[in-house]
C-alpha cells in the first residue's frame, strides 16, 4: 500500500493503474499479431500486368501497326515470326520498331493505386507478356517498379507461363496480381489477392470464381460516343459533294437518282469510315504526339486497338458488296479508286511535301465523280477545276494551322509525320490563299459559258454567288492567320454561322438563276 506526503493512505490510486498494466499486458499478442499481418502484407509483393491493364493497349499490336506502317512492303514478314513462336514474333518486332513510351495511353488510376501501394512500403513488379525490352523502358519511364518480368525470345510470358514463373519467385498465394484478360484468369487462381482492371468480356465472372477478388478496377468503360468519334460521322458531311453533278444537272427532284444519291452517300460513307479507323491505327505514334488528335479513341486508348483491326474490313465489305448490288460498276470503280488513294495518302503520301494536300484536293473531288458515277451523268471540265482549286485551298488551310502550332512551341524541324517546316508557312498561306481565289475565277468563267445559258434561266445572278465566295475564302484564311481555326476546316464550316449562312445564300443564288 502507497502513502502520501502527509501519510494519507493512497490505495484507491493503486488497483487502476494495476489493471490498466494487466489490461495492456493482455494486449500485447492481439498488437504482435496486427503487426506481423501488416508486415506480411508488406512483405507480398504487388505483380502488374502491362498490357491491357497499366496500359490501355497492347503493345504487340502497337509494334505490329508501328512495322506495317514503316515498311508496307514488308507487310506479311511478320508471319514468318510467328510461324517460329510468338516470343520470337514479339522480339523481331521490338527490334524493328521504335515506340515512344513517354506518350503510351497510361491507366492513371492504376498509377494512383501502384504509387499508394509503393508509398506503403510495398514491393512492385511488373509481369508482362510483351518483349522485355520494352518493358524495360517502361519501367525507366514511370519509375515504380522494383522488379520486371517480361518475355523474352524463348519464352512467352503469358497465363500459364506467367503464373509458374510467378509462383517459382514468391510461392503459391505469395503474391497479389492485377490484370484484365482471359491470360490472367490462371494467375489469379495462384494469387492471394486478385485485382481485375478493365476486364474483357466475361473475364470478370471467370475471376471471382477463385474467390479471391479483392478490388475491381474499371476506368474505361463502353461509351457509344467513342465509336462516333472514331467513324468521324461528322466527316460524312463530305459526302454530301455527291450530290452536287445532281444539282448541276438540276435533276435533285428525280425520286430515283436522288434515292440512289442516298444510297451512294451511305456506302461512301461506311467506306471513309473504314478508311479513318485504319489511318488512325497506323498514325497512333503521331497522334500521340499532336495537341488534339492523342485524344482519338485509339490513341487515347478508350477503344482497343484490336476492335479496330477488326472493324476497318468489316466496313469495307459492308461498302463494297452494298455498292455492287445497289449502283453501276462505274461507281464501284471509283470507291475502289478512292480506298487505294487513301490508303497510298495514309502509308505514304501524306508525308510527301505539296504531294500530300493535292491527294487531299483529289479525295475531295472523287466524292464529285463518284456522284457522277452513281447517276450515270457527266462530268464538267467546269466542275473538276473549280472543286480541285477549292479543295487544295482547303488542304493548305489544314497544313497552315499545323505549322502555325509547331511554330509557336518554338520548333524549327519537319513537322511530325509530314513534309513541312513551320519555316513553310508564308508560302503555304500564298499558295492556299491564290488557289482559292483561282476556284473564284473559274466559277466567274463558268457564268460566260455556252453550256450555263441553256441551264440557267438568268446566269447573270450567279455573279452574286462570286463575292459570297471571296468573302468566305478570305475569312478563312484570315481566321487561319490568327490561329483561330480548327485542324479541320470541314468541321469549322459546320460549327461556324457565318460559314453556314453563306453557304446557303450560295444555294439560293444558284436556285433563282435556275
Amino acid at each position: 500500500m502507497l502513502f502520501s506526503i502527509d501519510g494519507s493512505q493512497c490505495s484507491r490510486s493503486v488497483r487502476p493503474l494495476h489493471i490498466d498494466l494487466l489490461h495492456f499486458a493482455s494486449l500485447a499478442p492481439v498488437w504482435q499479431t496486427i503487426r506481423e499481418v501488416f508486415v506480411t502484407a508488406l512483405n507480398i509483393p504487388l505483380v502488374i500486368d502491362l498490357d491491357g491493364t497499366l496500359l490501355r493497349s497492347d503493345l504487340l499490336l502497337e509494334t505490329g501497326l508501328s512495322f506495317v506502317r514503316h515498311n508496307p512492303l514488308c507487310l506479311f514478314q511478320p508471319l514468318t515470326w510467328l510461324v517460329n513462336s510468338k516470343a520470337t514474333l514479339k522480339e523481331k518486332l521490338a527490334e524493328a520498331t521504335n515506340i515512344d513510351v513517354s506518350v503510351l495511353p497510361y491507366d492513371e488510376t492504376v498509377i494512383e493505386f501502384i504509387q499508394t501501394e509503393k508509398r506503403n512500403g510495398r514491393v512492385i513488379v511488373l509481369a508482362t507478356a510483351s518483349h522485355h525490352s520494352l518493358a524495360e523502358r517502361i519501367a525507366q519511364h514511370l519509375n515504380l517498379f522494383d522488379h520486371i518480368l517480361a518475355s523474352d525470345s524463348t519464352c512467352n510470358l503469358s497465363s500459364h507461363h506467367k503464373r509458374d514463373l510467378l509462383v517459382e519467385h514468391y510461392g503459391e498465394k505469395g503474391f497479389d496480381y492485377a490484370g484484365n484478360s482471359h491470360d490472367d484468369v490462371v494467375v489469379w487462381a495462384s494469387a492471394r489477392d486478385a485485382y481485375v482492371v478493365n476486364p474483357e468480356r466475361g473475364v470478370e465472372r471467370k475471376a471471382r470464381a477463385s474467390g479471391n477478388v479483392k478490388k475491381l478496377i474499371n476506368t474505361n468503360p463502353f461509351l457509344p460516343r467513342d465509336w462516333v468519334k472514331a467513324l468521324r460521322l461528322h466527316q460524312w458531311m463530305k459526302n454530301i459533294l455527291i450530290f452536287v453533278p445532281l444539282m448541276a444537272a438540276h435533276k435533285l427532284f428525280s425520286p430515283l437518282l436522288l434515292w440512289q444519291g442516298v444510297i451512294a452517300f451511305f456506302l461512301f460513307g461506311l467506306c471513309a469510315s473504314s478508311v479513318y479507323i485504319l489511318n488512325d491505327l497506323l498514325d497512333l505514334a503521331d497522334d500521340r504526339h499532336h495537341k488534339s488528335k492523342r485524344n482519338r479513341p485509339f490513341a487515347a486508348g478508350r477503344l482497343s486497338i484490336r476492335t479496330g483491326i477488326f472493324a476497318f474490313p468489316i466496313l469495307l465489305v459492308i461498302s463494297f458488296t452494298g455498292a455492287v448490288f445497289t449502283l453501276p460498276w462505274e461507281f464501284v470503280g471509283v470507291l475502289a479508286a478512292y480506298y487505294i488513294l487513301t490508303l497510298a495518302y495514309s502509308l505514304f503520301l501524306k508525308r510527301q511535301m505539296a504531294i500530300d494536300v493535292i491527294v487531299l484536293a483529289l479525295l475531295y473531288t472523287i466524292r464529285i465523280i463518284a456522284g457522277a458515277a452513281a447517276f450515270s451523268l457527266a462530268l464538267t471540265f467546269w466542275m473538276l477545276a473549280f472543286s480541285m482549286f477549292m479543295f487544295l485551298s482547303l488542304a493548305l488551310v489544314k497544313r497552315y494551322a499545323e505549322l502555325q502550332e509547331a511554330r509557336k512551341k518554338g520548333r524549327l524541324e519537319k513537322t511530325r509525320g509530314r513534309g513541312y517546316y513551320p519555316s513553310d508557312l508564308e508560302m503555304i498561306s500564298s499558295l492556299g490563299a491564290s488557289s482559292g481565289y483561282l476556284a473564284v475565277m473559274v466559277l466567274a468563267l463558268y457564268i460566260h459559258d455556252q453550256a450555263t445559258g441553256e441551264l440557267y434561266s438568268h446566269p447573270q445572278i450567279i455573279w452574286l454567288a462570286c463575292p459570297l465566295l471571296l468573302f468566305w475564302i478570305t475569312r478563312v484564311w484570315m481566321l487561319t492567320h490568327r490561329g483561330e481555326m480548327h485542324d479541320d476546316p470541314v468541321v469549322y464550316a459546320i460549327r461556324d454561322r457565318a460559314s453556314l449562312i453563306v453557304g446557303s445564300l450560295f444555294c439560293l443564288v444558284f436556285w433563282i438563276a435556275a
